[in-house]
């Protein structure tokens, strides 16, 4: 009877779903505690180029696709707002002011999404009017999409 019992449970656990996080969301979490246990190893001797060596790895463990995008885009931020600090923001690489994450770049294949982004954070100085944009769907980029991504990454940063 005990043996009825336990099956029944077993299989009754393996048929429910589970709707917390996925599996992309909590290596994202532990990437993150990562982070921020590597920050706290550096302290104050951290700087400027030890985010962007962070920042540089990461990138290049990306797919081509995406690796060539956030190529790209590390050199429009850099060159657009130099007074951002680069970092790595739950495994992607993103870019601060004052220790708040202004931009960041997601791959799509980091989530498994049709295609990479670009996001703001509240710290990006974008407000216009009531509503406006926080996040780019980035499937390649043109001379006018750098263009375009310069201007806003100054105007967030400032």
């Amino acid at each position: 009877m005990n043996e009825t019992r336990k099956a029944a449970k077993s299989t009754t656990a393996a048929d429910k779903k589970f709707d917390g996080f996925t599996d992309e969301e909590r290596a994202a979490m532990k990437e993150h505690a990562q982070e921020l246990k590597t920050a706290a190893r550096r302290g104050s001797r951290a700087t400027k180029a030890d985010g962007e060596r962070d920042v540089l790895a990461k990138i290049a463990e990306m797919a081509e696709a995406d690796r060539v995008i956030a190529e790209r885009l590390h050199a429009i931020i850099k060159a657009s707002a130099p007074a951002l600090s680069p970092k790595l923001w739950y495994g992607m690489p993103a870019y601060a002011k004052d220790g708040k994450v202004v931009c960041f770049f997601q791959s799509a294949e980091k989530f498994k999404a049709r295609y990479a982004t670009l996001g703001f954070n509240d710290p990006a100085n974008l407000d216009d009017g009531t509503m406006w944009p926080t996040a780019f769907a980035l499937t390649e980029l043109t001379a006018d999409d750098e263009a375009r991504i310069g201007t806003l990454v100054k105007q967030a940063a400032s």
